[in-house]
């Protein structure tokens, strides 16, 4: 299958505090070659100093092919560099070293409204974005009903967009770049803005622009039933460089399950790897069971919490399935915490899930008002059914959970 998007050995470094440069001369060179879309002719080639605390490394040497009609989706925390990615994509900014080959036209969607000038109206903007894109007057007026219809602002479309909402922003700005038949469209986590009808319209018609159309399309995005459903590879970046590649169900599940690690009391720790805030740090997650978890199972899990002073915690504890439906949230009691490390034990009891994939969440709630700490997909664990005599196995149980509900059975005297 052809190759439309190749990316070879990219790095991206930001100056920190950097305003000018050292001379007046490097200045206009550098200007220069900016508004010529050039390589700043001031830096040193192909050389990165990651020791170097004056400079950010957005992206470190990522390399990646995306093929004609291929759904790729790009994954990782925030700060993980997929907007960098994608705006270098997009052409908006430059790599600092490396190169990107694309075949076709590329269409941005990197935040509510890319492209769209504020005074002018819905339509106007619809034919601004086509003309950028390349195309001919004829050509967006014969998709001009087709976007209007998708978006669902007809009534509004003679309007300046300064004045729409954020919601209806995003589901023109999506409906003009899914029908101006770019032959890329990047898409970063814009969908969110939407309501969940327009998410599941954009879900579809993103995968008939693959599908059906073949067009290819790189989809950024935190939710994981939103991958797992549009996207048939992924690519996890970490710190700025990929991680993980292959199908996107393993590239999720490795994203999910990333923080599964093994603990005993005396093992050590830095912080630099922890997720911390203003003195609290979580320092590892462990599920304890050893062996598969069942319907049955009661399932054990661990926290290896780290105060560097006095605080006064309760933990919040979030339950999602796979399908980031929220199971249930749950909190500890008040506890006081002195300087120093903590194993916090929670237990989930047996007879209560369904089978299925599940994810937890964790706050950090102080004095009982205050949240400190907020991480997500802090583990993931799996349920599988168990047989139990006497009841016929189907398969998954229908719902979102499975509770054991108490039956009795009492003869009604004659």
């Amino acid at each position: 299958m052809r190759t439309v998007v190749k990316v070879e050995n990219v790095s991206k470094t930001y100056k920190l505090g950097h305003i000018g440069s050292n001379t007046l001369n490097d200045d206009v060179q550098r200007f220069i070659a900016r508004i010529r879309s050039k390589e700043d002719p001031t830096k040193r080639v192909g050389v990165i100093d990651q020791h170097d605390e004056t400079v950010h490394v957005a992206l470190n040497d990522v390399s990646f092919d995306v093929h004609e009609g291929e759904v790729l989706g790009i994954i990782g925390k925030n700060g993980a560099g997929k907007s960098t990615l994608l705006k270098i994509l997009s052409r908006i900014t430059t790599p600092t070293t490396g190169t990107i080959k694309m075949k076709g036209r590329v269409a941005s969607l990197l935040e509510v409204g890319t492209g769209f000038h504020p005074e002018l109206s819905g339509r106007e903007n619809i034919y601004l974005n086509g003309a950028i894109l390349g195309m001919l007057r004829s050509e967006v007026t014969s998709k001009f009903d087709e976007i209007v219809d998708f978006s669902g602002v007809a009534k509004f479309i003679d309007t300046p967009v300064k004045r729409y909402s954020s919601g209806m922003y995003v589901r023109l700005a999506f409906a003009v770049a899914a029908h101006l038949e770019p032959e890329i469209l990047i898409v970063d986590e814009v969908l969110s803005v939407g309501d969940a009808d327009f998410q599941k319209k954009s879900i579809g018609k993103m995968k008939d622009v693959a599908a059906n159309q073949g067009r290819t399309v790189l989809f950024v995005s935190h939710t994981i039933k939103a991958l797992q459903t549009l996207c048939q590879n992924g690519l996890l970046l970490e710190k700025g460089k990929i991680v993980r590649t292959g199908p996107i169900k393993e590239v999720t599940d490795y994203y999910l399950g990333g923080q599964n690690f093994s603990f005993n009391l005396s093992t050590e720790w830095t912080k630099e790897e922890a997720h911390s805030a203003e003195g609290t740090y979580l320092l590892a997650a462990k599920i304890n069971n050893d062996e598969l978890i069942f319907h049955t199972t009661t399932i054990s899990i661990s926290f290896v919490l780290l105060f560097e002073s006095r605080k006064k915690f309760h933990l919040s504890f979030h339950l999602f399935n796979q399908n980031e439906d929220h199971i249930f949230n749950s909190m500890s009691e008040i506890m006081e915490f002195e300087e120093g490390k903590y194993v916090i034990n929670f237990e989930i009891p047996g007879g209560l899930l369904n089978e299925g994939s599940y994810i937890i969440h964790l706050n950090f709630i102080e004095n009982g008002a205050k949240m400190t700490l907020n991480v997500i997909n802090v583990l993931t664990f799996e349920v599988k059914e168990s047989a139990v005599e006497g009841i016929s196995w189907y398969g998954k149980w229908p719902g979102i959970v499975r509770p054991e509900i108490k039956s009795s059975v009492n003869k009604i005297p004659e």
